[in-house]
């Protein structure tokens, strides 16, 4: 049985609305995308929402925009994509990672607090496979040392915590539309912000040197109609997730990245399970690639990476949890098209990869 690592949920409506746009004058940025981003902004609850091209783009506008140049540090997660961090550079300025908590992978703001020095100008805290990091603790921490609030939200446009949505405590926070997250037009991005002076900055005035970091009318009219469903595909993955809890329990040295509380709704964007440390994670996801299952690493630690040790001389032990998360994890299919019997599939065949994995 073939099990792909992930498949969109593209239907009929999204393709009819592209088709419109496509037989209309306006292909790039137009009257689909200004749509989108009120109907985005309504479904997150805050006032405005622009589109972008990428939520890499999207980072590094905010960062601009609130000032984050030569000689500031951010602090940030070494558990993330890559792009958050390479958007801080981007910016001109430094990002400096605090550890992140063993049991969800999040970064914590006791963690970020000890992090601060008289550089630090922001805080880009990454909400991690859909579950939110606590934003009114951050929030607090923002106020306390008058520091700019940032959110990678690229994994969690469906998330709640302690009844605060991604956007509403923060200066922006910044989304993802790529080929695989919960809603998608193969690239693309937003963020959102609390003001319409403030969304007018990205928008319409040149204050400084620009970048061309906007949405066009072909990937607005892909989003548009998929908002509709974000909340019935949450609940479809929730499910998935659950499932996969049930069928993987009692294996040895297994762990599942910590559920959600009872305060949170997770968007459930990945399902991220840490292999036993006698494992090698090459042989089991070599056995489950054989087996016609896809899998992938969500993250390797950034601090970890070439670029990283290299420029900033930063080694493993810098910070041993994200470290230990990055050389265990691995990510298995979830998604609303994805069959129990297929989750079973999956389960029983990591259980049968896991016996021969841990023989290497």
């Amino acid at each position: 049985m073939k099990v792909e690592f992930f498949r969109h949920n593209i239907d009929e409506s999204d393709i009819a609305t592209a088709v419109e746009v496509l037989q209309s004058i306006f292909l790039t940025t137009g009257p689909m995308t200004s749509r989108f981003e009120k109907k985005f902004a309504d479904y997150m609850e805050i006032e405005e929402a622009v589109g972008t091209n990428s939520c890499t783009g999207a980072l590094h506008l905010a960062l601009l925009r609130h000032g984050i140049g030569t000689g500031d540090e951010v602090i940030t997660t070494p558990m993330t994509f890559v792009a958050t961090a390479t958007a801080i550079l981007q910016a001109g300025a430094k990002p400096v990672f605090a550890d992140v908590c063993p049991k969800s992978g999040l970064l914590l703001p006791e963690a970020a607090e000890a992090a601060i020095t008289e550089k630090t100008k922001a805080i880009l805290p990454v909400h991690l496979y859909g579950r939110m990091v606590d934003m009114r603790g951050f929030a607090r921490l923002a106020q306390k040392h008058h520091l700019i609030l940032i959110e990678d939200s690229a994994h969690c446009i469906e998330g709640v915590r302690d009844g605060v949505r991604p956007g509403q405590l923060s200066n922006a926070a910044c989304f993802s539309f790529y080929a695989t997250k919960n809603m998608t037009c193969g690239e693309g991005g937003a963020l959102v912000c609390r003001n319409a002076e403030e969304a007018n900055w990205y928008h319409w005035d040149m204050e400084m040197m620009g970048w061309k970091y906007n949405m066009d009318d072909i990937q607005a009219a892909l989003l548009i109609n998929q908002i509709n469903r974000l909340n019935e595909n949450r609940g479809k993955r929730e499910r998935l997730e659950q499932l996969y809890r049930d069928l993987l329990q009692g294996i040895d040295g297994l762990d599942f990245v910590e559920a959600p509380g009872n305060d949170e709704r997770s968007a459930h964007h990945l399902l991220t399970v840490l292999l036993p440390g006698k494992c090698s994670r090459d042989e089991v996801m070599h056995q489950l690639q054989e087996q016609g299952i896809g899998c992938a690493v969500n993250y390797r630690a950034v601090h970890t990476l070439t670029y990283f040790k290299k420029t900033f001389g930063y080694k493993p032990e810098d910070y041993p949890v994200a470290d230990d998360i990055g050389n265990r994890t691995i990510s298995l299919p979830i998604y609303p098209a994805l069959l129990e019997k297929e989750v079973e599939h999956v389960s029983t065949t990591l259980k049968r990869s896991l016996a021969l994995g841990s023989l290497f």
